[in-house]
């Protein structure tokens, strides 16, 4: 008798049996058990919602809020981790900012249109990662050589950060995410040592301004004239530094394997590319790994959804992926459809604190499809797909590596 029949809360993250399926409880979970008890690695309790209606609801309703995680009740991911994620430095400052009031400075400039002006320069440095992978020969990793190389190139450039300086980043994204490998004073060096050199690379835009995101918010303003305080400034550099590599060269590594693990995935779009845009969409709601942990909300009343109820004091794991495959919401959900449309998936959220950057992840997988479509139409995985391995004890469970060839 699994865990979900008999009763007992589930270890969170649940184990999936290979890196591109789904863990074999979601289903078991959506028709049974849909809030269902959970335990974190921290020994803490929660509840995880399964259902794409419920995970909907909950993402949009102001009764359960992310500002909530920061209460000493509220459940923490790690043992090690004593004031919680969402209580660190970096998220205080946002908190401080106010949410709304933040979003509506920083979210002007990553709309859909400003992101396809990049679009054609982001297809320019995929063309020259391709090169390198082209005059290395196959078989090459396109974790390392692609999908993260490109992201931190990207981010870098639109908020004026030197791309030399990525191996900092790489490490305290790694110790910011892992939920078993560093301890409380190694993670607090970490947020320590990151934002000293947020500080020092702000201090130095304001003597030298440039032509790029971090200098344009030192003279932006809210709609009273207040402009963002340095703490926010810092935390909105870490925050935006951080979001913008690490989750998209996930999702770069992701799709190309999930497209390549079924060869007829592939040759469909070499055949099609003007199945670019709904192939990437696809990929997103497809990826049992995409939305990472899931989105943590903390309840603030009693909340009745259509599984059960919630109770005041919860915190809650909104399982974005498993709502994605989500039976009486999709036909066929367990069928990657490159052509499928409309495709309203939930791997950026919904509501006021949906991904913010979700146009600069899709402009760039779009970006990066187009040019492996047309310089490497014959690609495909150099292994296995079940030999594929992510990084365990990550909130974000990334693929190691993605040996392909052609």
């Amino acid at each position: 008798m699994s865990e979900v029949q008999n009763g007992r809360p589930l270890d969170y993250p649940v184990v999936a049996p290979t890196p591109l399926e789904p863990p074999e409880e979601w289903a078991e979970l959506r028709r049974s058990c849909p809030v269902a008890g959970v335990t974190f690695p921290s020994g803490d309790a929660a509840v995880l919602l399964t259902r794409y209606a419920d995970v909907r609801t909950a993402l949009a309703d102001p009764r359960l809020t992310r500002e909530g995680l920061a209460r000493a009740d509220a459940a923490r991911i790690t043992a090690g981790d004593a004031e919680g994620i969402f209580s660190s430095p970096m998220a205080k400052a946002l908190n401080d900012e106010g949410h709304e009031r933040w979003r509506r400075m920083v979210g002007k400039w990553f709309t859909a249109k400003r992101m396809a002006a990049l679009k054609p320069r982001m297809e320019e440095m995929a063309d020259q990662l391709v090169d390198v992978m082209i005059e290395h020969g196959g078989p090459v990793d396109v974790v390392s050589h692609l999908a993260f190389p490109l992201p931190v190139y990207v981010i870098c450039t639109m908020l004026g950060v030197p791309e030399s300086d990525r191996e900092h980043f790489k490490a305290w994204s790694d110790t910011f995410l892992n939920m078993t490998k560093y301890t409380r004073e190694e993670t607090d060096a970490a947020h320590r040592d990151f934002a000293d050199y947020m500080s020092g690379l702000i201090a130095g835009k304001r003597d030298a301004p440039g032509d790029d995101l971090l200098s344009q918010l030192l003279n932006a303003a809210d709609a009273d004239g207040e402009p963002m305080s340095e703490a926010g400034l810092v935390a909105t550099g870490q925050a935006l530094l951080l979001a913008g590599h690490e989750t998209t060269a996930g999702f770069i590594a992701m799709m190309t394997a999930h497209l390549l693990s079924d060869r007829a995935r592939w040759e469909r779009l070499v055949e099609g590319r003007s199945l670019i845009r709904s192939a990437v969409e696809e990929v997103l709601r497809f990826d049992p790994n995409g939305s990472g942990f899931g989105m943590l909300r903390y309840a603030h009343e009693d909340i009745e959804l259509s599984g059960g109820t919630v109770p005041r004091g919860t915190t809650v794991v909104c399982s974005m992926a498993a709502a994605n495959r989500d039976e009486n919401a999709w036909e066929n959900p367990g069928v990657m459809d490159v052509g499928r449309s409309p495709n309203p998936h939930l791997t950026f959220g919904v509501g006021p604190h949906s991904c913010l950057g979700q146009p600069l992840a899709r402009t760039e997988l779009q970006a990066v499809l187009a040019v492996l479509l047309r310089r490497l139409p014959q690609l495909r995985l150099a292994v296995d797909a079940d030999a594929l391995q992510r990084h365990e004890g990550m909130l974000t469970s990334p693929l190691r590596e993605v040996p392909v060839t052609w």
